[in-house]
């Protein structure tokens, strides 16, 4: 974790910053324009952050590049998703899930901004001691 931020700290530091973005442009944008501006927060919060990260695949004991991309992936632990649509669906938290599976990482945050209530739009998966990816228990938004 980034200067011994523990994961929900990490992750509700995140979700502040998506708030913040929402509040200031609102729903209906296109998902590059979230992206760049959630970047911009992050940067202002002093949290590491890549963009487009590249998820090969490994198939049959080879490493192979499919064309996935990690829209963000915050203090090297945190996958970001972002979307802007309608509505999400069961394939774009199945997405998630493996994306946690196959970069090993902890957490994941599917963040929808095309919502009237952000908080509507956030979806946390965290990585069982399993190996296997699952809800996690509970989403801390903090206050506006």
């Amino acid at each position: 974790m980034h200067d011994g931020l523990e994961c929900g700290d990490l992750t509700e530091a995140i979700i502040g910053a998506a708030i913040r973005v929402h509040q200031s442009l609102g729903p209906g944008l296109l998902e590059s324009a979230y992206e760049t501006c959630l970047s911009h927060e992050l940067s202002k919060l002093d949290l590491p952050f890549e963009r487009q990260v590249a998820l090969p695949i490994e198939y049959d004991g080879v490493r192979l590049d499919c064309g996935y991309r990690l829209d963000l992936v915050v203090a090297s632990s945190v996958i970001l998703e972002l979307k802007s649509i309608d509505r999400l669906a069961p394939i774009h938290e199945a997405q998630l899930m493996t994306y946690l599976r196959l970069s090993g990482l902890p957490i994941a945050l599917l963040i929808n901004f095309n919502v009237s209530r952000l908080k509507d739009g956030i979806v946390r998966r965290a990585m069982t001691r399993k190996n296997t990816a699952s809800s996690s228990a509970a989403l801390r938004v903090p206050p506006r």
